[in-house]
C-alpha cells in the first residue's frame, strides 16, 4: 500500500500514529492561573545532552500549552507500567481548571528549580524552563521546546550506578488505542568502543 496524507489513507483509522513506535510518553506537569495540570503526550522525546534539551507536540492549544506560556516551566514525568491507568485518566478532554493530579489520584509534590508540580512516584522526572515555541505546519499544531534545570530520579531506579528501566517497565505510544510496556532490554555496545 502507498498512500499520501494529503490524499488520504482509506483505511478506518489513520496508520501515521502507529507506525513512529513505539514513542516514549513525557508526561506533562503545569501551573497556571487555573491550577495545575496533568497530561499524557506522545509525540515528546530528549533533543540534546548538553544542555539537556527536550521536546513536545501539542495538537491544539491544550491547558498544557496555556500554562507553559503564561509560566515557562513544565515538568516531563516518565510513565511506569504501574501508572499506565492513570496516565490514561488524565488525557480526558476536561475543563480548565480541573486538577488531573487529583482527578486520576496521581499524589504530586512541588518541583525544585521551577514552580510547577510533578508526579511524586514517577520513576524520573525532568524540571524545563521553556525554550521556544514552535507553531508547526497544520491548523494549531505546537513543538514545545524546553531547556532541563533539574532531574529526579527515583533512588529505587539507581542500579549500580545506572538509571535501570527494568525497575520500571517504562510505557510507549504505539498508536490507536494501543501502548507498550519495555520488559526486555538489548545491551550493545557501538563498534569501537569497548
Amino acid at each position: 500500500m502507498f498512500y499520501r496524507p494529503a490524499e488520504g489513507h482509506g483505511l478506518p483509522h489513520n496508520p501515521f500514529n502507529a507506525i513512529v513506535s513505539p514513542r516514549p510518553i513525557g508526561w506533562i506537569a503545569t501551573r497556571g492561573t487555573m491550577g495545575d495540570n496533568l497530561a499524557p503526550y506522545s509525540f515528546f522525546n530528549a533533543v540534546a545532552y548538553v544542555p539537556p534539551q527536550v521536546i513536545f507536540a501539542s495538537t491544539g492549544s491544550k491547558h498544557s500549552l496555556a500554562n507553559i506560556r503564561e509560566t515557562g516551566v513544565f515538568a516531563v514525568n516518565i510513565v511506569a507500567e504501574a501508572a499506565l491507568v492513570a496516565m490514561n485518566e488524565t488525557s480526558a478532554a476536561v475543563p480548565a481548571g480541573v486538577d488531573e493530579f487529583a482527578r486520576a489520584g496521581i499524589e504530586k509534590t512541588e518541583c525544585t528549580t521551577i514552580g510547577c508540580p510533578r508526579v511524586a512516584n514517577a520513576p524520573a522526572t525532568l524540571e524545563c524552563r521553556l525554550v521556544q515555541v514552535i507553531p508547526l505546519l497544520g491548523r494549531d499544531n505546537w513543538l514545545v521546546h524546553g531547556e532541563v534545570t533539574g532531574v529526579h530520579l527515583r533512588d529505587d531506579c539507581i542500579v549500580a550506578g545506572r538509571f535501570d528501566v527494568t525497575r520500571f517497565n517504562p510505557v510507549g505510544r504505539l498508536g490507536y488505542r494501543d501502548y507498550s510496556v519495555v520488559r526486555d532490554v538489548v545491551e550493545l555496545a557501538r563498534p569501537g568502543e569497548e
